[in-house]
């Protein structure tokens, strides 16, 4: 595939390097590539259409993140998206800290006085897994690429004890074979065949159900790519999709956890289980957006 300059696609699509720039920032432009500070863009990439600009200002949960994102705004549903869904999905994969210890880190940077010991790594992830949640709002509107994945992995792995262990690739792939649940998952050096393949067939179609999505999850976790981070990066993508398709996310917490669990294991012979786990974590947050009066 050849690739070609901001500057070459500019005038080949008779508009701004800067709105250029924008739509690649967005994830709009299929394929384009950062390289350092500079976008390489595929030749034949389509030129994005532009948005309704009522769309734009439409009250939707996407544009009231970003919003409140850009405005650093505490106390509005990006600040408890950021809070709910870091807490709980770091406890599902065992994280000790507290739902409180994570409330503090997020609005103080710090850890504040505990009685008992915490884990620098539980720490760490959760401070990286806030900045994962800024990149999905970032990225919502664009495709999910292997390149996103590995940017969220590297992420949420960076400077943990695990990323100072050599066969431990943050970033990248697997190079040992893991297991999840006891089951077997793909071996590593058919991870890469396989992403390409099931992002392939999941890019085909614009737009998703909520059954779609959920098989997508599934499928990422039978494949299980990464050493380990594979369940909160395919949440952080279960959220990301749930953004740009206008449907309402949700967040597994403690008392669905199990009922998430079963629901992975018997997908291939019953939807029916997680799927209704899911319905049942969005009915809560419907709760959340009827209080902050965002559209769904």
């Amino acid at each position: 595939m050849s690739y070609i300059s901001v500057r070459e696609i500019s005038k080949k699509w008779n508009m701004s390097e800067r709105s250029v720039r924008n739509y690649c920032a967005e994830g709009r432009v299929e394929g384009a590539i950062l390289i350092g500070k500079t976008w390489t863009i595929p030749e034949d990439a389509k030129k994005p259409e532009r948005k309704n600009k009522q769309a734009e200002t439409k009250r939707t949960l996407l544009n009231v993140l970003k919003a409140e994102k850009q405005a650093k705004m505490t106390g509005g549903i990006y600040h408890k998206v950021q809070i709910e869904l870091t807490y709980n999905s770091n406890h599902i994969e065992g994280s000790r800290l507290t739902h409180d210890q994570t409330r503090y880190i997020y609005e103080t940077n710090t850890i504040g006085v505990s009685d008992t010991a915490v884990n620098v790594d539980d720490v760490v992830e959760t401070a990286n897994h806030f900045r994962c949640i800024d990149l999905i709002i970032d990225k919502a509107n664009g495709v999910i690429t292997e390149s996103l994945i590995k940017e969220l992995h590297r992420i949420l792995k960076n400077g943990t004890s695990d990323s100072r262990i050599s066969w431990f690739v943050v970033g990248d792939y697997k190079k040992v074979p893991n297991e999840v649940g006891g089951k077997d998952t793909t071996p590593p050096e058919n991870v890469a065949k396989e992403m390409k393949k099931l992002l392939e067939e999941y890019n085909k179609s614009e737009n998703k159900t909520l059954e779609e999505i959920i098989d997508f999850h599934y499928q990422f976790e039978c494949i299980h790519p990464f050493q380990d981070g594979n369940g909160r990066v395919g949440r952080l993508l279960l959220f990301k999709e749930c953004l740009k398709h206008n449907i309402v996310p949700f967040v597994i917490d403690e008392s669905l956890k199990m009922f998430y669990y079963r629901g992975l294991t018997e997908w291939k012979r019953e939807k029916g289980y997680l799927v209704d786990t899911c319905l049942t974590a969005q009915d809560k947050f419907k709760a959340w957006l009827d209080y902050f009066r965002v559209e769904y």
